[in-house]
């Protein structure tokens, strides 16, 4: 069948028919294939043998190293497969829902707050009309070392709700989001403490949401679901929403139907601050502090809920150059973890089989885009070796997987599926434009790793990047 044909029977489906938006998609689509076709029907020479890896043992090499990688690739995407498929067909777990009348526990809810001035106001205005029990509730704003009008919104508050807020206005120490909250946290009462960037608008039953878990005392950790509320601003915006959607909606809720590991992301969850006593404490020289402690938690034997149905909203960055920034601290703070944790993690006698594989594969996500890059060089090393013809089939699987597993860090099966479930179908348009932000984050995340190693070697400090905040008229 020609290629032109394929467009035409894509088009013309019934299914298409339907879902007109899809349509662009098949274009797209069958535009690649058209200029993927040179690349992938080369025929094999008609005269003389193909030559052997035996002859060429530096092509051998690299191929074998290319081979690896595309294994690896093949893992991924077999995990994404594997939870999209649960999410759509499983028996999906949300547990603690039904707990609606209780003696609830005290709790501590923390803001972290540095150079917060546009939004920390609408995070203390939300938490002051949650309807957790006021006397079972303190809110601890933590302003951390801002330069801005932060701490006198702050102040304000404090005046006029002097016994439901006590403000932790911190003026020296090490810098960072993690530094602030172990600092902050010798502050807390009661055992459970809630923490929310100061960007966040949390729901009025949110607080209830994430502290219902708790009365189970294996749990030491909770997570609800980060929705963007800024998802309309411009195209990174909205890319940046189908990624949340595919990470949340699909990859976290199938960690959890799956009894695997989801894992606490640092804002609108909790923890169970004995839980963290006894794994050693909140770590305040890491720049993933949320990935730091879900890890430790995890393999001293504690659970991680995760509670899709605690939405809670976000502003994601509206610029490149911020997002850029925002990618590398993640990536810089995992990698950290995963060096610090991954063969304690892999011994824990407190996981199963399977938690460790899930838990191991989330541990080295981040050093996925290095090796997609690597791969692709020696795609080309290979190409200039003469050696093509010998890889006739590896090359056009690493070629097909790259794409397919790790898609704007939200695989595009976990998306569409993601996407659908929200009843979003029309953002379902903005697909083929993703890899615009996959190659992005490849490109910053493989800078990242590069930096990190250089940080290692020289000894140098690492610095917090703060999130620039967009909300107009939030300053009160």
């Amino acid at each position: 069948m020609q290629l032109f044909q394929i467009h035409a029977f894509l088009r013309n489906a019934a299914g298409l028919k339907r879902f007109p938006e899809w349509r662009a998609v098949a274009a797209v689509a069958a535009a690649w294939l058209l200029g993927a076709r040179p690349a992938f029907a080369q025929p094999m020479p008609t005269s003389g043998r193909i030559p052997s890896f035996s002859e060429f043992p530096l092509a051998a090499t690299l191929a074998s190293v290319l081979f690896l990688i595309v294994v690896i690739m093949m893992l991924y995407a077999v995990r994404h497969f594997i939870f999209t498929i649960n999410r759509l067909l499983g028996e999906q777990r949300h547990p603690y829902l039904d707990i609606a009348i209780a003696r609830w526990p005290m709790i501590t809810v923390f803001i972290a707050a540095h150079n917060e001035e546009k939004v920390v106001a609408g995070c203390i205005e939300a938490l002051l009309n949650t309807d957790y029990p006021a006397d079972q509730l303190k809110i601890i704003p933590v302003n951390d070392r801002s330069t801005d009008k932060t701490g006198a919104i702050i102040d304000r508050y404090v005046a006029r709700f002097p016994a439901r807020i006590s403000p932790f206005h911190r003026t020296l120490g090490k810098a960072g989001k993690s530094a602030a909250l172990k600092d902050a946290l010798a502050f807390a009462e009661g055992d459970i403490a809630i923490i929310f960037d100061a960007d966040y608008v949390p729901g009025r039953g949110l607080l209830k949401q994430l502290a219902a878990p708790f009365f189970d005392p294996e749990v030491g950790a909770v997570m609800g679901r980060v929705v963007p509320v800024n998802s309309g601003a411009n195209l990174l915006t909205r890319m940046l929403d189908l990624e949340r959607s595919g990470g949340y909606q699909v990859d976290q809720q199938a960690r959890m139907n799956m009894n695997l590991l989801p894992q606490y992301g640092g804002t609108v969850g909790g923890v169970r601050l004995s839980a963290v006593e006894a794994v050693g404490g909140w770590h305040d020289d890491t720049l993933a502090e949320d990935t730091d402690i879900t890890y430790r938690l995890m393999f001293n034997g504690w659970k991680t809920v995760y509670s899709n149905r605690s939405e809670c909203y976000e502003e994601v960055p509206e610029e490149w150059k911020v997002r850029i920034k925002q990618v590398k601290r993640w990536a810089k703070g995992h990698n950290q973890v995963m060096a610090r944790y991954w063969w304690q993690f892999a011994c824990s006698p407190y996981l199963t089989l399977a938690q460790r594989i899930d838990g191991l594969l989330l541990l080295f996500v981040f050093l996925i885009p290095l090796l997609m890059l690597i791969g692709w060089g020696l795609v080309l090393g290979l190409y200039f070796l003469n050696a093509g013809s010998m890889l006739s089939q590896l090359i056009p699987i690493f070629a097909l997987m790259v794409y397919g597993t790790l898609g704007n860090f939200a695989a595009f099966f976990e998306i569409v599926i993601a996407v659908l479930l929200d009843g979003h179908r029309k953002r379902l348009r903005l697909l083929p434009l993703n890899i615009l932000g996959f190659l992005v984050s490849l490109f910053a995340i493989s800078g990242a790793v590069g930096s990190l190693a250089l940080d290692a070697l020289f000894k140098r400090e690492m610095v917090w990047e703060k999130t620039i905040r967009y909300r107009k008229g939030a300053a009160k």
